[in-house]
């Protein structure tokens, strides 16, 4: 391979990992899964798209690391990126030094789900490979862009300045790429304004003016916004109070409820994957049809809100399981947005699926698009850029020194 980055991304009780080169075609990639128990194994798929599956028994996070690198080592990786959900106010990728590592843990309490995992594999890599440049890559930092009046929630002051406490948004690597691939298909690269969905298991919405996020629909957490495969999106706040007083619900349960049992699950009481909806949807079952319409119902009112946001609209893209794969999710959200101008190609749209890329408009009004997402491509590229300054940095230091 050529110069390749290996990208991490820790779990709980999994690991994903990918070695990418700057070949676009040469990718290993991979999933370390249920680790710390007896069914620990490695699944993924090796130089030459040859599928790997090897049994890992009781391994932890260093372990499969470790088994994961071994097997890698013959491409000698150049660098190692770690996404990392939350970077607090980090505004961009930054090579992991012991400051850095600090601030993730300090944004602990803002992804306490996420960011403990991620400073476990950290932890481990840099313990495994000490030589290597390594860098986080935060969901967080490309929304940092946004201006106080789309970050701020209308709550006292100290809580912001004494606790963080602000709109954040997530899926960031996922956002930043797409609109930057969008751009660049349009011939105005990191130009104009753009709408972007990224629709999965967890959605959330973007409104990027330039190349940059100027908002987004998820907040301190993922849980605002749109609604998901199992959380709520946007709910009354005084739900809480309501829940407490009158089933007896402590917060951690009413926590759980919206994140773990809402959403899709919780509308249609029957299954969080959209195929498994629109299928019974098809079928007569009231309760996927309501689930899928409220979906698509919020996620037009998201796009609409934040379009706020830009000074004009020249684009929507589609991304995500859900955003590439489902012609029918996104005719109908398109359906909520008449006034906006959108022209939908149906023949193309329904021709679109399984991961390819495409333009689904007439050809006038604002473009429409359809853009498999790649994180982990983002990742290594950032990882790249980061490694290079840092490179950079050194030589110019080490030329600085006088000679004794």
């Amino acid at each position: 391979m050529s110069t390749s980055v290996l990208v991490i991304n820790c779990g709980s009780s999994s690991i994903k990992y990918a070695l990418i080169s700057e070949q676009a075609k040469d990718r290993i990639y991979g999933l370390a899964e249920n680790l710390g128990s007896a069914d620990a194994r490695i699944k993924g798929v090796t130089i030459g798209g040859q599928p790997l599956e090897l049994s890992i028994p009781h391994a932890d996070h260093e372990q499969a690391l470790e088994t994961i690198l071994s097997r890698l080592s013959q491409y000698k990786p150049q660098a190692i990126g770690h996404r990392v959900v939350h970077g607090g106010t980090l505004t961009k990728a930054e090579l992991l030094t012991d400051t850095i590592v600090e601030r993730i843990r300090e944004a602990t309490p803002l992804a306490p789900l996420h960011n403990p995992a991620h400073l476990v594999g950290i932890d481990a890599t840099m313990r495994l490979f000490p030589e290597l440049p390594q860098v986080a890559v935060f969901d967080t930092a490309f929304h940092q862009t946004m201006p106080a009046h789309a970050y701020r929630y209308a709550v006292p002051k100290f809580l912001y300045t004494e606790h963080n406490v602000r709109r954040y948004g997530f899926h960031g690597t996922s956002h930043a790429y797409v609109s930057e691939r969008g751009s660049e298909l349009a011939g105005n690269l990191k130009q104009g304004g753009w709408l972007t969905a990224h629709l999965g298991n967890g959605s959330s919405t973007c409104a990027i003016w330039n190349g940059q996020s100027v908002d987004t629909s998820m907040g301190l957490t993922p849980l605002e916004g749109v609604v998901m495969g199992t959380r709520s999106g946007d709910v009354d706040p005084s739900l809480h109070s309501f829940l407490a007083a009158n089933l007896g619900w402590d917060v951690y349960k009413i926590d759980r409820m919206l994140n773990k049992e809402s959403g899709l699950l919780g509308l249609s009481d029957l299954s969080n994957d959209m195929r498994t909806l629109i299928e019974a949807s098809e079928q007569g079952n009231e309760d996927a049809t309501l689930a899928i319409e409220v979906f698509c119902y919020r996620l037009a009112k998201s796009l609409a809100a934040i379009s706020c946001g830009l000074p004009r609209i020249d684009g929507l893209i589609f991304t995500g399981g859900i955003g590439e794969n489902s012609a029918y999710i996104r005719e109908k959200t398109l359906s909520y947005l008449p006034h906006f101008g959108f022209n939908l190609n149906k023949t193309q749209n329904n021709e679109l699926k399984r991961g390819t890329e495409g333009r689904i408009d007439q050809g006038h009004g604002p473009q429409i698009w359809v853009i498999p997402t790649d994180e982990e491509a983002r990742i290594a590229q950032e990882t790249r850029q980061v490694a290079a300054q840092t490179s950079l940095l050194s030589k110019k230091s080490e030329l600085a020194v006088e000679p004794a």
